[in-house]
Parts: structure tokens; C-alpha cells; sequence
């Protein structure tokens, strides 16, 4: 006999669900009862609507060949009975039935098997005026078409968003190619608080410059101002910013009330707990997608990471073990990526906070470098960060700010899954030609510095460290850049500091200096650095240190000496 399995949530996870269910099992009644009026729609591409780089939000909700993906789609195609407008009220665990809303009628429908894939909810802030015409959130199809359409209509010319995450950052560049004024507002003291460590966040936000965007970091929004019932600003701890639109993306919630309700677990991500199976504490409901629990790859933490890719995994998992398979889903290790204007920014694995919170004893180096060889066209900067356990090795997380970044951390995803080494890293034989990357790639140049570090060969100041120390504590800055190179741009405020390029250090006269005094040494990309540092030790320096990532990944002021403060 036929099992009836019943999918709550019809987008991304529960979609894939039902079509991998059906391609594995011809007879299962296979019905998805959605809430809202629209299927398997693809929402990380809704900024790009905006921008204009997508022409069509039929882009979204359509197959390749034109076809809506609507319920006569999916009823034609696949075989599954999908229906909107259907809202969930009830889960009878003991009955293994569900009580949803249809057209205002209540009804009632049993399972076998009930999948729940409910999503997630835009945070709303609890503010004065928060109801205001021209406040939105940017997560479902009609948020944006809502967007779209106050745009068009004219009259907006100053746009504050509210959150540094992706959404924030994706639409800012969005509004920008709109010709629209934007601010973007984040209580955070960075961009991309949740991926970025102080010093990458710190990169980005430097090669970031558009006369059309502001940036406020370290400051929360308090109210909105309002004129003739629609918003006219933003009030902050600091400022008024002027605000025709305001989309506020601080962040979602896992939608986990149903199964709460049910008297399902909920774990401490907040999110409805799930077995390696995706099973949750009733083995006859599973849950995938944004409302369910990840386990982090490398942690082990309990994590909450809405992504539509990793809701796409979860439904193929779930339907294989519908049917039997016992398939286990291996966990996330939060990769993602985005573009911001002229640079991408990605990462994946843990970041520093989140390896201290899982007790790792760890290390972690920043080296720039060029996306591929300097005499190519379109050569571009990466500055890439990476983190490894100090006792074994094993890389735990990176980060990349620059050109090509995507590339690199999808690489560095893969090797963390297979529990790669810094010595794995190092020997990767990867694809080598010059339009593509250098023959030492990014990557195992990287994992080469840190383990120099590691090994004590390297001894290294990390940007953040030499930026809350330069003006406290009493040492030497040795600039080994040629007197160009440090006249185009240097370090600002630096009280006690000397040129020497490397080619003249091996034989400066260095007898004023005190071998005892902390000296911190710097070129462009840290490699002079590097071999300025070895041969100071070697000169008796006992307390030297290189800068890490030099002047390439250097976040913060910098002068000339056309220009000195």
C-alpha cells in the first residue's frame, strides 16, 4: 500500500523534497500544502532584481524553458499535488494528521510520514513608527515587487538599510546601480558581523568607496521618523538619516511554532532539533530547510544557517530516507559568499570568535596576494585568512576579501569537509595557468605562512593586535618597501619608525638600535616583512614581529608624504 506523505512549506526544502521523493517512489501520494500563493520560488536572487541585472521576477519562479513551477506544474510534471493558500494551524502527532485553512475553511488531512519545511521569518524591530509606509523587509516575492514598485514610482531618492549581512550589502550596491542614495545602518562594529573576523571586515569596507553610499557601523537605529504617514528618516544614537525607503534586514527566525506546538524538540539554535537522519524527536515528522537544526562540521555546535542551498540538501536527504535509505546528512560549515561592488567576500569554517566559543586552541595569519599572475589582464588583489588547530593542523575556517574569492573558498570548503591538514593544503595539486591564479596558488601560501607561524619560524602581528598597540607600546616600525613604495602610502601615526628596504639590511649600520626594543617590521604583501624579520633575529633582535598581510592588508589610515598629517 501507497504511503501518503504530507510536506508543509512549499519553496526550497520542501519542494526539492517532493520531487526526489517522487523520482525514487512512482506510488507515494506525495501533497504540499504551502501558505502563501506562490511554489519553489528562488529568493537569493531578489537584490539582482533590483539592481536591474535580472530583468524578470518570473526569473525566480520559472524553469529554464519558461514553465511556472505552479501547482498544474507540479501536478503535470512531477506528479505531486501541491497547493497554496494552505495555512497549517495544527500537528496531531497521535492521530498523524494535520488541521490547515484553505479558503477559509478549516480541514483536516492524515499522513504517514509529514515533512516540515516552514522557512524562516524577517526579524521586525520593535520600534516607534516601525508600521510606517515605506519600511519593508526583503525576504518573500511580494517584499520586493512592494520595492520595485515604490522605485518606480519616483519620489524615493535616499534609502537606508538597516543590517550589514548579505541582504543589506547586496541591495546596498542594488540601490546604488538605482542611482538611489543609500546608507547602510549595522549596531555591529563591522560588515558582515556573522562571516567576517575585524581585520577582513575591516578590508572590505576600506576598497569599498561610492559617493552614493554611507556606511554606519557601531550605531542602532532607535526610531523612524515619519511625515504624512510614510517614513522620512532613520534616527540612530547618533544622527537623523534622511529615508524615503528603509528595508531592515537584521536578520530571520526559524518558523518552528507548529512544531513546538506538536511538542517537538526545539534545539538551542532555536531551531526545530533534527537527528543525523533529519529526523526530529518524532521519527514519523522530519524537518529540513531554514527551520531546522544544523550540526557545524567542525564545532559540532547546534547552529541556525538559512541558506537555500543547504535547504535544497536537506530535502534530497529527507526524501532518500523516506524511502529507506538512512542517509545521513554530514552537517554545514557556513560557507557563503557575496559581491560588493568591485570585490567579492566569502567564508567558510569558523571564524576567530566562533573557534574560541568551541574551546579550539587555534592560529590564524592573513596573507595578500594576486588572484592570478601580475602580468595577466584584469589582475586582482585577494587577501585570504586562514585558521587552523595549532596541536594538529587542522584548518578550521578561512575568509577572502577581493578578486576571484568564490573560487577559493569553495576550494578550502572541500579540503575542511575532508578534514584537511595545513600540510594537506600545501601539496593540493591545483589547476595552474596565468589567467587563472599564481604557480604558488593563494591558498597553499597561506597554509605555508601559517605553519612557519605555528612552528615559531614566523612570529607575526595580526592588523587588529598593531592597530591597538602602535600607540601604547614603545617599539621600532622597520618599513623594508623602497622609498617609493613608502611614499605612495604609509602607516598613519606612527611615532618611531624607520625606512631600510630589504636589499640594504643585511649590511645597515644598526648599532643606534637597541636589540631589546619591540621592532615590528612591514613591506607590501608581508613576504619582505617576513625575510626582514628572519634577518633581524639573525642580527641579535631578540622582540621582532611582522606585520601581517604589510601594507596590502593594512585596514585602516593610511598617509603619504605628500600628505602627512
Amino acid at each position: 500500500m501507497s504511503k501518503r506523505v504530507v510536506i508543509v512549506g512549499g519553496v526550497a526544502a520542501g519542494m526539492k523534497t517532493a520531487a526526489r521523493l517522487r523520482r525514487l517512489d512512482a506510488e507515494a501520494e506525495i501533497i504540499v500544502l504551502e501558505r502563501g500563493p506562490q511554489l519553489s520560488y528562488g529568493a537569493c536572487g531578489f537584490p539582482y532584481f533590483i539592481s536591474g541585472e535580472v530583468k524578470s521576477m518570473d526569473s525566480f519562479d520559472h524553469t529554464p524553458q519558461g514553465a511556472l513551477r505552479d501547482s498544474g506544474y507540479f501536478a503535470a510534471v512531477k506528479g505531486v499535488d501541491a497547493r497554496c493558500g494552505c495555512n497549517v494551524q495544527k500537528i496531531d502527532r497521535m492521530q498523524k494528521c494535520v488541521h490547515y485553512m484553505e479558503k477559509g475553511e478549516l480541514k483536516q488531512l492524515s499522513y504517514d510520514v509529514l515533512v516540515l519545511a516552514t522557512g524562516s521569518t524577517p526579524v521586525k524591530l520593535p520600534l516607534p513608527n516601525a508600521d510606517a509606509a515605506g519600511i519593508h523587509s526583503f525576504w518573500f516575492p511580494w517584499d520586493v515587487e512592494a520595492v520595485d514598485k515604490e522605485i518606480a514610482e519616483g519620489g524615493v531618492k535616499d534609502v537606508v538599510i538597516i543590517g550589514a549581512g548579505f541582504i543589506g550589502l547586496e541591495l546596498a550596491e542594488a540601490f546604488v546601480r538605482r542611482g538611489l542614495h543609500t546608507s547602510v545602518l549595522e549596531q555591529q562594529d563591522r560588515l558582515l558581523p556573522q562571516l567576517l573576523d575585524e581585520d577582513m571586515a575591516a578590508l572590505l569596507l576600506r576598497d569599498t568607496k561610492n559617493p552614493l553610499l554611507d556606511i554606519y557601523l557601531d550605531e542602532r537605529a532607535g526610531a523612524f521618523t515619519v511625515e504624512n504617514g510614510k517614513v522620512s528618516g532613520v534616527q540612530t544614537d547618533k544622527r537623523v538619516i534622511p529615508a524615503q525607503l528603509v528595508i531592515v534586514a537584521v536578520g530571520v527566525r526559524p518558523n518552528v511554532e507548529l512544531a513546538r506546538e506538536a511538542g517537538l524538540v526545539i534545539g538551542p539554535s532555536g531551531c526545530i532539533a533534527v537527528n543525523e537522519y533529519l529526523q526530529t524527536s518524532d521519527d514519523a515528522i522530519y524537518a529540513g530547510g531554514d527551520c531546522a537544526e544544523n550540526t557545524h562540521r567542525v564545532s559540532g555546535a547546534k547552529v541556525f544557517v538559512p541558506m537555500g542551498s543547504t535547504a535544497n540538501k536537506h530535502g534530497r536527504v529527507i526524501a532518500d530516507n523516506i524511502c529507506g535509505a538512512r542517509k545521513q546528512y554530514p552537517g554545514v560549515l557556513g560557507t557563503a559568499a557575496c559581491r560588493f561592488f568591485a570585490q567579492e567576500a566569502g567564508a567558510t569554517g569558523l571564524n576567530e570568535r566562533t573557534a574560541r566559543q568551541a574551546g579550539i586552541d587555534f592560529a590564524s595569519v592573513v596573507v595578500p596576494g594576486s588572484d592570478r599572475l601580475g602580468y595577466m589582464p584584469g589582475v586582482g588583489r585577494i587577501v585570504l585568512k586562514l585558521l587552523a588547530e595549532k596541536s594538529s593542523g587542522r584548518v578550521l575556517g578561512a575568509q577572502a576579501v577581493g578578486a576571484s574569492v568564490a573560487k577559493r573558498i569553495d576550494t578550502l570548503a572541500a579540503a575542511i569537509s575532508l578534514g584537511a591538514t595545513l600540510d594537506d593544503l600545501s601539496g593540493l595539486d591545483l589547476a595552474y595557468a596565468p589567467p587563472f591564479n599564481t604557480p604558488i596558488e593563494n591558498i597553499a601560501t597561506a597554509a605555508n605562512v601559517l605553519q612557519n607561524k605555528i612552528d615559531g619560524q614566523l612570529r607575526s602581528i595580526n592588523p587588529v593586535d598593531f592597530e591597538k598597540d602602535r600607540t601604547q607600546e614603545d617599539y621600532l616600525f622597520v618599513d623594508v618597501r623602497t622609498p617609493a613604495e613608502v611614499a605612495a602610502k604609509r602607516i598613519a601615526d606612527i611615532p618611531s619608525r624607520v625606512n631600510l628596504p630589504l636589499d640594504t639590511l643585511r649590511t645597515a649600520d644598526i648599532s643606534k638600535m637597541d636589540k631589546e626594543q619591540k621592532i615590528v617590521t612591514a613591506c607590501q604583501i608581508d613576504l619582505r616583512g617576513y625575510e626582514a624579520e628572519v634577518i633581524l633575529r639573525a642580527r641579535g633582535f631578540r622582540d621582532v614581529y611582522s606585520l601581517e598581510g604589510g601594507m596590502s592588508g593594512w585596514p585602516y589610515a593610511t598617509e603619504s608624504d605628500n600628505n602627512k598629517k
